[in-house]
């Protein structure tokens, strides 16, 4: 990417013509260049945007909101947020803030380098204070998830005008003007509370109280989440089709409820439906292709449950439910 610091958007877009919400709101961004090419997220014909999340992300980008996107896994938050900034042709870079991501990465460190034919040590910078120099979207994935040494280090520029101290080279760095910060995370940074997300650790609250705005997003109704897996699937998009998809849909809203009640353990994301999807693609059979997308990923105890959620929708057993039944009888 050459260097973009002197860029800033170019024109204003209207809310309601590019995402199709009812907002009189127009937003900035950047016409289209060969400078942003790496780094602009591709468009998604397809994709389907919630309005508040949506709302909440442009916010962020019009404003300097610091936004963070909660939800299940599976519900598209990072994507979301990609989408919108690659309609905006905004630079976006995306860091998945596992256990490997040190303080070292974010800041920057010394490290020895060629200079005319000779070996001399400098500094290199981390993604942190390069993008906060850049009209860059710098989203951090996996917010909790991030180590606490490495998220007190994130702290210093969630600040709205934060600026950001390399101790190393005394320098002080300012954010650009059009420098934006969003998060993804599971938990919102209260933690592993249901078992469901391994590594997901409690955050400090004064840092959860430095986001500007919580925006929370959950799975699509049916009718949407049946044209994306059409729009991924298009030999599922005939009448046929679309009987099957919906039937696919339904068993996943049962896992989705089933998971509520506490009744299972794990749950059917739309990724899981689309996989589900691509593999009657390859094997014919709903019922084979449902067992090794979803099926075996189940606990043993609650596979006769997920297969009578399987029976309800297409009417057709599993092997699993005759271990229900024979328990029912017991």
């Amino acid at each position: 990417m050459t260097d973009t610091a002197d860029l800033r958007p170019d024109r204003m877009l209207s809310v309601r013509e590019v995402f199709g919400i009812d907002s009189d709101l127009r937003v900035p961004a950047f016409s289209p260049s060969k400078a942003f090419d790496d780094h602009v997220p591709e468009v998604d014909a397809v994709y389907r945007f919630n309005p508040d999340v949506t709302l909440a992300i442009l916010a962020g980008f019009m404003r300097d909101r610091r936004v963070m996107v909660q939800g299940l896994h599976g519900t598209g938050k990072s994507t979301h947020i990609e989408q919108v900034a690659a309609r905006l042709n905004w630079p976006c870079v995306r860091l998945n803030l596992d256990g490997h991501i040190s303080r070292l990465d974010l800041v920057g460190k010394d490290a020895v380098v060629l200079r005319e034919g000779k070996q001399v040590t400098e500094f290199q910078e981390g993604i942190v204070p390069w993008a906060l120099q850049r009209p860059v979207a710098l989203i951090f994935d996996e917010y909790d998830a991030g180590r606490p040494d490495v998220m007190f280090v994130i702290q210093r520029i969630l600040e709205r005008d934060g600026k950001f101290t390399l101790m190393d080279q005394n320098r002080v760095l300012r954010p650009h003007p059009f420098f934006r910060l969003f998060a993804t995370a599971n938990t919102v940074g209260l933690g592993n509370l249901n078992g469901l997300y391994h590594g997901a650790q409690r955050l400090n609250h004064a840092q959860i109280d430095r986001w500007n705005i919580v925006a929370s997003l959950d799975y699509l109704p049916a009718a949407e989440e049946i044209a994306i897996v059409q729009a991924r699937v298009p030999s599922l998009a005939d009448e046929a089709g679309t009987k099957l998809v919906a039937a696919m849909v339904a068993v996943a809203d049962l896992t989705r409820k089933g998971f509520a009640a506490g009744d299972l353990s794990t749950l059917m994301s739309p990724r899981t439906v689309i996989t589900w999807a691509e593999n009657v693609e390859i094997f014919k059979d709903p019922a084979l292709a449902f067992r090794l997308s979803f099926v075996n990923k189940c606990d043993d105890a609650e596979r006769p449950l997920v297969a009578e959620y399987f029976q309800r929708c297409f009417d057709r057993e599993q092997k699993e439910s005759h271990q229900l039944s024979s328990d029912a009888r017991e």
